[in-house]
């Protein structure tokens, strides 16, 4: 049987995958010119440079799909927050209230989805670090396609290990059967291979690009990514180093909160690395990102399905005047600033802002495509950076890259969001785990922030969250039967 590659026209990153499919195309701004849709065999692939291109564009269109961004994520990386509800009507998508209540079972399919969505993107980063090295083509852009590869298959682990613990490592295209069926790694050994992929992508990535290539992964991203990742295993002076030396590339804070996430601010001088995202008119392959959509409000027909709503202790817990507040919650009643009025008899008592496209931006069928998925801010880098100086005993540092946060935050406003003072190192890490969750809040880190802080019970415990369970989620049956039993659940399911 004869295995196919699909080329289709999407975004310059754009390329989507099933199971052993690439849809790629060329690297294009001009969405207009849509090539002809064509097919090669696969024994034919990864011959030319060309060839390098469309491979590692198929890594990046995947990172939008359906798994990736929308429901399979946003149960796994939000709902158990206590800053997120199911959203929509009661008896819609009741799935998402296993996450909500911590009842979730091996079976469930969002499980299996999250998991088969991040193991898609590592295949298609192993697909171009076995097939690359022995493509005849420019040497400085066979590293860096490589380096890009590294970032993405790291972000993906990192995910996983998030999610589910320790998970099987997969670092290269299984060769024959024997190799499909491989143990789970332990949790120590997938964060060194995270960080080892971020250190050897981070060597080679340029610090930017040119405007045909705005969106690919950059030093900055690698190690900002990294500085993250140090911080979920508490290696505070390689935390605090990466994050200094991120903060000396020359990224800042947007000047405008909300405006830095409507689609015209999309990559900018505050980003670190975002899913490229696009509304392609008829191109469906390109237009599928339904981050915004899933999240948009219901009943609008530029909205969306209402789902992953702010709930009452998110609203609850912005100081007062806190102009993020407004900024991160589309309210019923309020007009938007772009002009766009939330109906009051809406079923939810509220939206994501920061997934809200313009009604004005409506297309049918393709609710939202165009808005990208931040992934990593500087605003997240300057308080990994305090959160790190402060367990490091310089709360000088601390307050300084804290207080940056918060001026930004005031937007030149007076009498709100007072510089923090405190030097009492209790008090100073509770201040900046408080403006994480004011700062990030909806972007999937408030659930595994609240997790690595040690205060599950504390904080997640009313929704049913249990210590020695709930730190992780369960290992999704199917993949335990698929290997036998090789693979072991995670304890308590």
């Amino acid at each position: 049987m004869r295995t196919y590659i699909n080329i289709s026209l999407q975004k310059w990153c754009a390329v989507g995958v099933l199971s052993t499919l690439i849809f790629a195309s060329s690297c294009k701004k001009d969405f207009l010119n849509v090539d002809p849709q064509g097919q090669q065999a696969a024994q034919q692939f990864w011959k030319t440079q060309e060839d390098a291109t469309k491979g590692v564009n198929a890594i990046y269109a995947n990172l939008r799909t359906w798994e990736n961004l929308a429901f399979p994520a946003l149960a796994i990386e939000s709902t158990g927050s206590d800053e997120a509800d199911k959203g929509s009507t009661v008896t819609d998508a009741t799935f998402f209230n296993l996450y909500d209540t911590f009842t979730v079972t091996s079976t469930e399919g969002s499980l299996q989805s999250f998991w088969t969505g991040q193991y898609r993107n590592i295949n298609l980063c192993n697909q171009v670090l076995d097939n690359i090295p022995n493509i005849s083509m420019d040497a400085g852009l066979k590293a860096r396609y490589l380096a890009e590869a590294k970032f993405v298959r790291a972000y993906s682990y990192f995910r996983l290990v998030r999610a589910y613990g320790g998970v099987p490592l997969r670092l290269k295209v299984p060769a024959d059967a024997s190799e499909y069926n491989i143990p789970r790694a332990d949790k120590a050994a997938v964060y060194a291979q995270i960080e080892k992929d971020l250190n050897e992508a981070a060597a080679v990535l340029p610090a930017s690009y040119g405007s045909n290539d705005i969106g690919r992964a950059t030093k900055g991203a690698a190690i900002g990514m990294h500085a993250k990742v140090a911080m979920y295993q508490q290696k505070w002076d390689d935390v605090l180093a990466l994050t200094n030396q991120v903060i000396g590339m020359g990224y800042a804070l947007f000047p405008d909160f909300e405006k830095g996430f409507r689609t015209q601010n999309e990559n900018n001088v505050e980003s670190l690395f975002e899913v490229q995202c696009e509304f392609v008119p008829g191109n469906n392959d390109a237009s599928n990102s339904q981050y915004s959509q899933v999240q948009g409000v219901a009943g609008e027909p530029g909205g969306g399905w209402g789902f992953n709503t702010p709930s009452a202790e998110l609203i609850a817990s912005f100081e007062a005047g806190d102009p993020r507040k407004d900024a991160t919650i589309l309210f019923p009643g309020e007009t938007t600033p772009q002009g766009d009025f939330i109906k009051t008899n809406v079923v939810n008592i509220g939206y994501n802002q920061k997934s809200y496209v313009p009604f004005s931006m409506f297309v049918s069928g393709n609710q939202g495509s165009q808005q990208n998925f931040r992934v990593l801010r500087f605003a997240d880098i300057l308080l990994i950076n305090a959160e790190a100086a402060n367990e490091l005993n310089n709360p000088t540092l601390a307050l300084t890259s804290l207080n940056k946060v918060r001026a930004r935050a005031r937007g030149g406003l007076t009498g709100i969001l007072p510089d923090v003072t405190t030097t009492d190192k209790t008090a100073l890490r509770n201040a900046i785990w408080k403006e994480r969750q004011s700062e990030l809040a909806l972007e999937s880190d408030r659930l595994f922030d609240v997790i690595r802080q040690g205060r599950g019970a504390q904080v997640l415990g009313p929704k049913g969250w249990k210590a020695n369970k709930n730190e992780v989620w369960p290992i999704p049956q199917t993949e335990i039967d698929l290997s036998g039993g090789l693979l072991t659940q995670n304890p308590g399911y």
